[in-house]
């Protein structure tokens, strides 16, 4: 084997120890006040709950289709026999990198506004090293995960020549994308639905309980690309932290606002 491959899971490795280190970095950062550090618990009970609830149901979906492999390997004989572990151990390692995300990202989320209430620059060292967690896992695992079949496989894959062994390789190794790219899938169609329902329950109980006006800086506006930690901080965070020195028809908006009318910071 070339020694060069062994740079891979090198590679892998030190991005994932970069990962820890960062994560450690976030998690040494003061949650802020009081009453940020209760939100932000709210945050990680709710965005953990999401995440209990939605694996529950990717654990049976990817049981059903690695029988489904199974039966085409074992029964039909279309399939190498590799094929069903590789998909489930995509799935594993891509499930996980979404728990390591989700985690980093709930604890990253008061510890980045308190942060921000110091300075722009401290505030977004925090945002994107911890962004950088979810990245350097995801890419590392990927990549430990390729590297540790590749070495199995050619292993004990022992085929009548060199073509059809890269063959049965390349083909397990695809399956282990695919287990992967499943698992993404439901992080992302779910993620996005429970971003919104986060969003309208925000806005309904701003509106309807507290009875904020249309305009008011503590109601979040809907936006289907942001995270669910944002609008599920936002309408606590608003009124407490925030004094708006800008027009009504701006304040939905405020990141929009040019510097002479932002937002001013006055967190208790």
């Amino acid at each position: 084997m070339n020694p060069l491959f062994y740079a891979v899971p090198a590679a892998s490795i030190l991005a994932l120890a970069f990962a820890y280190i960062f994560f450690r970095q976030m998690m040494k950062e003061e949650e802020g006040t009081p009453t940020m550090k209760q939100i932000a618990q709210y945050v990680r009970e709710g965005a953990m709950a999401y995440l209990k609830q939605q694996y529950k149901v990717v654990v049976i979906v990817f049981v059903i289709l690695a029988l489904f492999f199974s039966l085409l390997a074992y029964v039909f004989h279309v399939q190498n026999p590799w094929v069903p572990f590789a998909f489930l151990t995509g799935g594993f390692f891509s499930g996980l990198a979404g728990f390591i995300g989700m985690k980093t990202a709930t604890f990253a989320s008061g510890r980045t506004a308190n942060a921000a209430r110091r300075s722009l620059n401290s505030g977004l060292k925090v945002a994107f090293r911890s962004g950088a967690v979810m990245g350097l896992t995801v890419v590392g695992l990927g990549l430990l995960d390729i590297a540790i079949w590749f070495l199995i496989l050619n292993a004990f894959v022992t085929e009548a020549t060199l073509a059809q062994k890269l063959v049965v390789i390349t083909t397990t190794m695809l399956t282990f994308g695919m287990g992967a790219s499943t698992q993404a899938l439901f992080a992302r169609v779910g993620g996005g639905i429970y971003t919104k329902a986060a969003d309208v329950g925000a806005d309904l109980v701003g509106k309807v309980e507290t009875d904020l006006p249309e305009d008011d800086p503590a109601t979040p506006p809907p936006s289907p690309t942001t995270s669910v930690t944002t609008w599920a901080t936002w309408p606590a965070w608003a009124p407490t932290c925030m004094r708006v020195t800008a027009a009504p028809s701006f304040r939905r908006w405020p990141w929009a606002l040019p510097p002479s009318m932002r937002l001013v910071p006055r967190c208790r």
